[in-house]
């Protein structure tokens, strides 16, 4: 007997442990919406007592939340289990060994995934591995006044020249402080998508950045400064600053991710004076070159020094699931990862735009993927921002660029 007891012990100890509740820290940006993932987090702890899920946020850009991350993980810390992150920063994360390989955690891996959009799966994987489960995918589009539009009989603009006359006699009519134009030109990821955007819509590449092409795309940013198209502070314009100009009704073209369709149509902490004005249309393109956008969107890491990834990992096929990809699209306009989400009534009732504009989603276009991404963003972001700003020519700002990018992309 006496022999017994210590195993006896020892088995409900043991029984006890395996019972212990986990606590999963989960971080994401600030401009991610937390209020609409914790719902979602809330079911998830119902459905899995044993968990708890601890949101911590931080960062109100790609970069801040990237430079945090970077001293979390580089210190080897487990504080936090899983983690939102950029879909440039995968082969980084990858490289550094911070994002958990996740090829292990899903069942029958290949049919799994078949379900899924290929951009985000791409932008998610590294030689064949998956090191991040896709959270939303997203491309940037083109935000007008549909009321405007139509006090004017003008037309939705399909190249930037178009875009241009079409603003201006707008604001013109308009007067008071109109915004012809908004984008984002401070030194964050959105001004390298702005600026790639505008290089591939004129025939242009990242690998020739003083083409004129490029020349082209950078100088319609810069000329629209000059103009008094865009705003004479566009070189500190943030994403978010762009959603929020445009739903005071400051705006009348803005360029901006999906999630801002949300925030349009109330949807929002803030109030909206552009709901039901609203229309979204591709891109627009100079000459009868093709409209090009960036691939976007966000994936979830588990944290490689996390002591809690099985539970990480069934966190994120949940985040990946079909309900919460509509949840996610419905009450926040966040791009499904899911393709037959596109064609879902609920879905395309709430975001009309998302079945028309499906085309553009697919065929949107990677940033450069190299685990030296980050070098290479800051070299684009500084150089369009300070053209922006005119504290550099358009020939110095991609001089400059081509200088410091060539030994990044051979």
């Amino acid at each position: 007997m006496r022999t017994r007891l210590p195993l006896l012990a020892a088995l409900l100890l043991s029984a006890s442990a395996s019972a212990a509740p986990i606590t999963l820290t989960v971080f994401m940006g600030s401009q991610q919406r937390p209020e609409i993932f914790q719902p979602i987090f809330d079911r998830f702890q119902k459905q899995n007592p044993n968990i708890k899920i601890k949101i911590e946020t931080g960062g109100a850009t790609s970069e801040a939340q990237n430079q945090y991350l970077t001293t979390v993980l580089a210190a080897q810390d487990s504080s936090l289990d899983v983690f939102l992150i950029d879909v440039v920063r995968t082969a980084t994360f990858a490289a550094a060994n911070w994002a958990e390989p996740l090829d292990s955690y899903l069942p029958s891996k290949d049919t799994y995934l078949k379900a899924f959009l290929e951009g985000p799966l791409n932008a998610a994987s590294v030689n064949g591995k998956l090191y991040a489960m896709p959270a939303f995918t997203d491309a940037q589009f083109l935000y007008y006044r549909k009321d405007l539009l139509a006090k004017y009989n003008a037309k939705v603009p399909k190249t930037w020249d178009e875009l241009a006359a079409t603003a201006a006699t707008i604001q013109k009519g308009e007067g008071g402080n109109l915004q012809g134009f908004n984008f984002q030109g401070a030194p964050i990821e959105g001004t390298v998508c702005n600026f790639l955007e505008m290089a591939w819509s004129a025939g242009g590449s990242v690998n020739d950045v003083t083409s004129p092409a490029a020349k082209q795309g950078l100088g319609f940013l810069v000329n629209a400064v000059k103009t008094k198209l865009a705003p004479a502070a566009s070189s500190e314009i943030k994403t978010d600053d762009s959603r929020q100009q445009f739903q005071a009704g400051n705006v009348l073209f803005g360029l901006n991710w999906s999630y801002a369709w949300a925030h349009f149509q109330g949807n929002s902490p803030q109030p909206s004076a552009v709901k039901g004005n609203v229309g979204v249309a591709p891109l627009p393109s100079f000459g009868k070159n093709a409209s090009a956008t960036c691939t976007g969107g966000w994936e979830w890491a588990v944290n490689a020094y996390s002591k809690n990834k099985a539970a990480s990992a069934k966190l994120l096929q949940y985040m990946a699931s079909s309900d919460v990809q509509k949840e996610l699209a419905v009450k926040g306009a966040y791009l499904p990862i899911r393709k037959n989400l596109y064609n879902d009534p609920s879905v395309i009732a709430a975001n009309p735009h998302f079945k028309s504009l499906f085309g553009i989603v697919t065929k949107a276009r990677p940033r450069p993927i190299t685990p030296a991404y980050p070098r290479v963003s800051e070299i684009i972001r500084n150089n369009v921002s300070a053209a922006v700003a005119g504290s550099k020519s358009v020939d110095s700002a991609l001089n400059d660029m081509k200088r410091d990018l060539t030994p990044l992309l051979k």
